[in-house]
């Protein structure tokens, strides 16, 4: 039975809608709270959740979060944004089962992704339903039941992230985080008609994630449109010491070319495109071509044999194996705890040993030079998510054969170090959503979200802001601020001073000791009301000069993402929280050159 009526209220819950409603109807996160828990009691999609948060822990959370202030609300980007998180992603105080009841613990404490979402205001309500160990792409192998498709619960809902994605598709929650090593934070958003974005590996830390392929894994999101997402990325992306796979590199801005037309935009071939004879689906993505061709896209025909190369490798290679890492030792000691068609698939990583994991790591690395020779010749790669809506029925009758269907244009992304964006498309005679991904090189997020809200008829996301001359917006805050001792760093590379202004008020400075020169540091305030603004130049740097410019850049010093005082999000410089320690607190000299005049230096 289609659920027509219920998905078709999806969007009430977007982040641009409840702000309107916090900011000019006073509604309160009490309010909402309630509202979304109704929705969850009245929602006919089935197995979507494993736990709600007690109750009585939402509505505390709630009454916080209204007891603030408004100066303290203009400070929390997320204030009062109902949230859910897939089921192997801690939360402390709660259990965290990964989809296997008799593996199930308690965590001790929040994963970073959460706690960094959670101190800019958002409200978590409950973990989701997934596949066992996120093991597979359809959506079935849960112990908690086969999670409902949104739309119609003849089909998958797709996998590992199943609940996840429902739970935005249905319009319950405005966001969820869901994870993706073979496309699991995608394959769900195609099956469900919603956004699904797999930021590049590392962007998002895996700390307090129960690991599938550690490797590979990736936090995904899923929101109702580019916007969300991208703001949720932004908000919760960065280093973090606890997790020693996150990355310290940047994002870089988005390219004019991509927002504006004239970019190049790569197609699989005829011959490696495949629909499962779905002529439906073939023929929507013929049409998504056609309007990215409207959009001053140009079509070229790339040769995809080493991506479907690369992403056979997730299961036909030892990447299997290094999914025991996580959890052999349960699947030795409790065999029977285990789903069997999950055990059959970490089983398979038995049967190869270290000689085998070398020989497969230098025939990526071959299969990565030949993916990234096919990528320089355009700006963004498109390919279905799914080539077709796989039925349960099919799905009962060979599993390995749906899933590995599901995963034909998605598994290959990780292991070639890409991001990408699943977007909805379009819709089949029978409703059933069509579902397109928009694929680019490491750190070119910002790219696929711009072309991919083109696409959508979406407003720009602010976070994506245009680089009107390719160059980098890198806002400085000590020793490269005019006149200091470093700024000929930046003079030097042709960087050009746009602007002076602060940052939003939701930053500490320090004066570190043992700097030379003196340097101060920056760092993000987590506690609501515990930052200030700090005074920032902001100076465009030629893109070429920026590897040069970064490896003069001195530990504990970093570059990252900082949102100045309008909104407006830029690179600049942060530090690391370990050298905070015995350092000199700041903020309330207001920035740099301020506390030099105070201290005579």
């Amino acid at each position: 039975m289609r659920r027509d009526a219920e998905v078709g209220m999806a969007g009430t819950l977007n982040l641009a809608h409840l702000r309107r409603r916090y900011a000019d109807e006073g509604a309160t996160p009490e309010e909402v709270l309630r509202e979304v828990l109704g929705r969850i009691e009245a929602c006919t999609a089935q197995h979507v959740w494993v736990d709600l948060l007690p109750h009585d822990d939402l509505l505390l959370r709630a009454r916080a979060l209204g007891a603030m202030s408004a100066a303290q609300r203009a400070e929390l980007p997320l204030f009062g944004i109902p949230f859910a998180v897939k089921d192997n992603i801690d939360v402390a105080s709660y259990p965290t089962t990964a989809g296997c009841p008799e593996f199930a613990y308690t965590a001790s404490r929040t994963a970073t992704v959460v706690a960094r979402l959670e101190a800019a205001g958002a409200m978590l309500i409950g973990k989701t339903n997934m596949d066992q160990f996120a093991t597979g792409l359809v959506g079935t192998r849960s112990p908690y039941g086969a999670c409902d498709n949104a739309v119609d619960p003849a089909y998958v809902s797709g996998g590992s992230s199943s609940g996840s994605a429902v739970a935005v598709a249905c319009d319950l929650v405005s966001f969820s985080l869901g994870t993706d090593t073979a496309g699991s934070g995608r394959v769900p958003a195609a099956c469900n008609g919603i956004v699904g974005l797999k930021p590049t590996r590392g962007l998002l830390s895996t700390a307090g994630v129960v690991p599938a392929c550690r490797s590979l894994d990736c936090v995904a999101i899923f929101a109702q449109c580019v916007a969300d997402a991208g703001t949720v990325l932004e908000i919760a992306l960065g280093p973090d010491p606890r997790d020693p796979l996150s990355r310290y590199e940047t994002l870089r801005p988005g390219r004019r070319a991509l927002a504006a037309g004239g970019f190049r935009f790569g197609v699989p071939s005829d011959e490696r495109l495949r629909f499962f004879e779905d002529a439906e689906s073939q023929h929507l993505f013929e049409s998504a071509v056609a309007q990215l061709q409207a959009m001053g896209g140009q079509r070229i025909e790339i040769d995809f044999t080493p991506f479907l190369n690369a992403g056979s490798l997730l299961y036909e290679g030892p990447w299997v194996a290094e999914r025991l890492a996580a959890v052999g030792r349960f699947l030795h000691q409790r065999p029977q705890a285990l789903l069997p068609v999950t055990r059959r698939i970490l089983e398979e990583g038995l049967a190869y040993d270290a000689a085998d994991t070398f020989v497969a790591q230098y025939r990526l690395a071959a299969l990565r030079r030949e993916a990234e020779a096919e990528m320089a010749r355009i700006d963004v790669l498109i390919t279905p998510t799914i080539g077709t809506q796989v039925m349960r029925a099919a799905v009962e009758a060979d599993p390995m054969t749906a899933n590995r269907e599901l995963g034909y244009y998605t598994q290959f992304v990780n292991l070639l170090d890409q991001c990408a964006i699943a977007i909805p498309a379009g819709h089949r005679a029978d409703g059933m959503p069509f579902g397109l991904s928009l694929v680019a090189p490491a750190l070119a997020d910002r790219d696929v979200m711009m072309l991919a809200a083109r696409f959508l008829g979406e407003r720009l996301p602010k976070v994506s802001a245009i680089d009107e001359q390719d160059d980098i917006r890198l806002a400085v805050v000590g020793a490269h601020l005019s006149g200091q001792p470093l700024n000929h760093q930046l003079t030097a590379r042709g960087a050009r001073l746009q602007r002076r202004c602060q940052t939003a008020r939701a930053y500490r400075l320090y004066a570190l000791r043992g700097t030379h020169p003196r340097k101060p540091g920056l760092v993000r305030s987590l506690p609501s009301g515990a930052g200030d603004a700090i005074e920032v130049e902001v100076w465009s740097l030629p893109t070429g000069e920026f590897g040069g410019f970064l490896r003069e850049i001195p530990s504990p010093l970093c570059i990252g993402s900082v949102e100045l005082e309008d909104g407006e999000w830029v690179q600049g410089f942060l530090c690391e929280p370990h050298a905070l320690v015995n350092s000199e607190d700041i903020t309330a000299y207001g920035g740099w050159r301020a506390y030099l005049h105070a201290v005579g230096t």
